[in-house]
């Protein structure tokens, strides 16, 4: 209810400023524009055409720019920075975290993130570089190296004295981590119990030196896991030696949950998952027409089992028209399967302890199946044409297809994983291959040697 709400909110608010925009009210816009909040100047700008969007930047404030671009998705945002001088950009991402710096300078073209660099100043581009180095989709990429550190035989009066001397703590911050000389991770100490304490308590009484840590180099899918199952708020991040590097908060959880939500859903239909809506006509054309092409090759395939029964299909003409069910239920049938099991594998209910009983499952399932809309068709299909035998001949493909959908579709997830190729981008064009292949071939094939 409160997200409906907020969406009809949006769309006033993106009615009103098209309204003024067209009106050449820009005055108000810029006002407009001022009182509203990051996240919400963010989705009027992803809910914009391209000249709408451009014109809205250039009203905005260059002291907004870093907190608008940290909500903006991918697409939007780079091409947002491409209109930008170097120098603006450093000055935007200044106040950003050093996490949201990388995000923004991976996803950028080589040419304009080197550039970005270089107009850096010295400690910030080292930095920038020493997260850029962990590599994409891993915990040290995601991380945040603004964190508090105690020592253990500090006080927590002392500890309280220097915090009030610092005014402020980082944002997000639910735990202190306590560290050797060498920067090594001993313990964890919960602010809650800190402000609780008495004042000569010192931190070694206080800590929990068995505090889970993540490992730099984990894939952050992983790390989304872990905080999904601990119900962590934050979570240490360090090396292989256990030198505290930085901290993961759930702020970064939550995107990583809901990008791998987007990626899931986009991927099923060959689109990147940050693809602006609003991009120019020829640039979402040339985006899209890679996978329509892959789609064309596998739909030539099927055209070409189907030519190979071009003398049966001329004779009994039929079943030309009946060819398109059998490939239809095993294509519907595989991707209830494929879906499921990548599901399981994102949520790491899959692996190969349990990969064969999962297989062996789906094949019963493909049976059973098989066996219930066989014995259906062919009841409908012998009526409707009169025709037992053709009855049995499509029953007979049916059951062979419905099994080799089930099989597919919980194989192809683990056998594509294993060839590090995404399941969601590639694994429902293939299954769709192989249950339209079978599936005509199963048809075909019988009929011509049964009714012909």
């Amino acid at each position: 209810m409160a997200e409906a709400v907020e969406t009809k909110h949006a769309q006033r608010q993106l009615q009103a400023i098209n309204q003024a925009l067209a009106s050449g009210m820009f005055v108000h816009v810029r006002k407009v524009l001022h009182d509203l909040p990051a996240g919400d100047i963010a989705l009027l700008l992803e809910s914009s055409p391209s000249k709408t969007r451009g014109e809205l930047w250039k009203m905005l404030d260059a002291d907004f720019h870093g907190d608008v671009l940290e909500e903006l998705s991918e697409d939007v945002r780079n091409g947002i920075i491409s209109q930008m001088l170097p120098e603006k950009v450093v000055d935007a991402l200044e106040d950003m975290e050093i996490d949201n710096i990388a995000e923004t300078l991976s996803s950028l073209p080589q040419a304009i993130s080197q550039d970005v660099l270089k107009s850096m100043d010295a400690q910030d581009r080292l930095r920038a570089e020493k997260a850029l180095s962990y590599g994409e989709d891993t915990a040290g990429f995601i991380m945040n190296t603004d964190t508090i550190t105690l020592r253990s035989d500090v006080s927590v009066d002392v500890i309280l004295r220097y915090l009030r001397l610092r005014s402020e703590i980082p944002e997000g911050t639910d735990t202190f981590y306590v560290v050797s000389r060498n920067d090594t991770l001993v313990g964890a100490v919960p602010v809650s119990k800190l402000l609780t304490a008495l004042p000569d308590v010192t931190v070694d009484e206080l800590m929990d030196e068995e505090a889970e840590a993540v490992p730099v180099d984990m894939p952050e899918s992983d790390v989304a896991k872990l905080f999904e199952r601990y119900n962590w708020l934050s979570a240490p991040v360090v090396d292989s030696e256990r030198r505290l590097l930085g901290r993961i908060t759930i702020d970064d959880v939550v995107d990583i949950i809901r990008e791998d939500a987007e990626h899931s859903m986009m991927s099923m239909a060959g689109l990147d998952d940050e693809e602006d809506t609003f991009a120019p006509a020829l640039q979402s054309t040339q985006k899209r027409s890679v996978w329509l092409a892959v789609n064309l090759v596998t739909a030539l395939l099927a055209a070409a089992v189907s030519d190979l029964f071009e003398a049966t299909l001329s004779q009994l003409a039929v079943l030309a028209i009946l060819n398109t069910i059998v490939p239809s239920m095993g294509g519907v049938a595989g991707n209830q399967t494929l879906t499921l099991v990548i599901r399981g594998m994102a949520l790491g209910h899959v692996n190969p302890g349990n990969a064969k009983f999962l297989i062996t499952k789906e094949l019963a399932i493909g049976f059973l199946n098989g066996a219930i809309w066989a014995i259906l068709i062919a009841s409908v299909i012998a009526i409707w044409k009169q025709d037992w035998m053709l009855g049995g001949v499509i029953a007979f493909a049916m059951m062979v297809n419905m099994i080799a959908a089930g099989l597919a579709g919980a194989m192809l997830p683990l056998i594509m994983k294993k060839m590090k190729i995404d399941p969601a981008l590639a694994g429902s064009v293939i299954l769709t291959t192989i249950t339209d292949v079978v599936g005509i071939f199963a048809f075909l094939g019988t009929a011509t040697l049964f009714l012909i």
